[in-house]
């Protein structure tokens, strides 16, 4: 048992925070404008081909970074400390592309691997979210090919996307199936885009499907296959917003922290006061906690555990991870005081951005259902232990 970062560990964390650093400039713009000009994502993209962590959710032979789960952790952990999602111009595909035929792959997953088009998975409803069962977007066969027909929600970098990855149930018999739908197909439409607590540097549009036509090469993996694909999407991301929302906390602790020791009241540095103390440990204590069992988690993921206890865990990583940062960039913004509520400060976007880790990719609510479950159904064994290898 080792707990010590690799050199091929150390060297990534530091290729990641030399990225982060390039990135981290345009925050303040992202900010001001919702979001970067044209002119200054094309930059960022260079910075990343350069830095060679694109895609790094996809093999070399395909033209991803190829990395382990373990390494993205890191990787994400880094990049997680920048304002205003700029972590997403660190573009990683969909992990459900994986499934892509080979003519799906040069069309769709080789460009996006290379950073010349984006995806944007396209599964929740109106009253469809946690639960993706009650979905009511459908896909009718018509010759060769489906007829699709619905309205998905909160589709994440829709805006930018130049293709959805879309949940639809096959008719008749209602199959759940991903479906790889052009966003100029006609018939694809934008309803809505709404604004949110956090700025992000794309948006969450609402679209609406009518009469969209696709041919029976748009299904992604198998007829039936879409819960299982979008599982284990939902697994592996899950892992990743743990890594990113410590790296979050991370940031806001130094920041807190530095200015805790030059910020002087009543005579003394805040940082001399018990109270301020507190809430610096108290936050140490959540950040290096969930590290360790994030990075421990990752660790059980690449060498290869068992995908339905994976799933338990990763839940466990994503519920107690994000709920610890929250708390560490609340207490975080109660040091910097009025300051703290400045939009201008790293602080505020970050208390303001990492309340949306607590809801999406499944709540904190569903992440305890997760666990609850595993229990019930296999004890609490696979959950309380630790993983062993050959």
């Amino acid at each position: 048992m080792q707990f010590a970062y690799t050199p091929r560990l150390a060297e990534l964390k530091e290729r990641a925070a030399g990225l982060t650093a390039k990135i981290m400039p345009y925050e303040e713009e992202c900010e001001a404008q919702n979001g970067l000009t044209p002119e200054a994502l094309a930059a960022i993209r260079d910075e990343v081909l350069a830095s060679g962590l694109q895609a790094i959710n996809m093999p070399v032979e395909w033209g991803g970074a190829g990395l382990t789960v373990l390494e993205q952790v890191v990787v994400q952990e880094e990049l997680g400390k920048l304002t205003g999602a700029l972590w997403d111009t660190v573009w990683r595909p969909a992990n459900c592309l994986r499934a892509a035929t080979p003519e799906q792959r040069s069309r769709y997953l080789l460009p996006g691997i290379q950073g010349r088009c984006r995806d944007a998975v396209a599964i929740t409803e109106a009253d469809a979210g946690s639960d993706p069962s009650g979905i009511r977007t459908t896909a009718v066969p018509d010759g060769d090919g489906y007829v699709i027909n619905g309205e998905k929600w909160f589709v994440t970098v829709g805006d930018a996307a130049d293709f959805l990855i879309v949940l639809a149930n096959v008719q008749p018999s209602g199959a759940p199936t991903l479906f790889l739908v052009d966003k100029d197909t006609p018939g694809v439409s934008v309803t809505r885009t709404p604004r949110y607590t956090h700025t992000f540097v794309y948006e969450h549009p609402e679209f609406r499907f009518e009469d969209v036509r696709v041919g029976s090469g748009a299904v992604l993996g198998e007829v039936g296959q879409g819960y299982e694909l979008t599982r284990d999407w939902f697994t592996e991301e899950r892992l990743m917003i743990g890594a990113r929302t410590i790296g979050a906390a991370e940031r806001a602790l130094r920041l807190a922290t530095d200015w805790a020791g030059d910020r002087v009241q009543g005579g003394e540095p805040l940082i001399n006061r018990q109270l301020i103390q507190g809430m610096l440990a108290d936050s140490v204590v959540d950040i290096t906690t969930n590290r360790a069992f994030t990075h421990q988690v990752a660790w059980e993921f690449t060498e290869g555990g068992d995908r339905k206890l994976l799933h338990a865990r990763a839940a466990t990583v994503k519920l107690a991870a994000s709920e610890a940062s929250n708390r560490v960039v609340d207490r975080c913004q109660q040091i910097f005081g009025g300051r703290g509520y400045m939009r201008d400060q790293p602080v505020e976007r970050l208390w303001r951005e990492l309340r949306v880790d607590r809801i999406w990719e499944g709540t904190s609510e569903i992440q305890r259902l997760v666990i609850a479950n595993e229990i019930t159904k296999r004890g609490l064994d696979g959950l309380l232990s630790f993983a062993t290898v050959d």
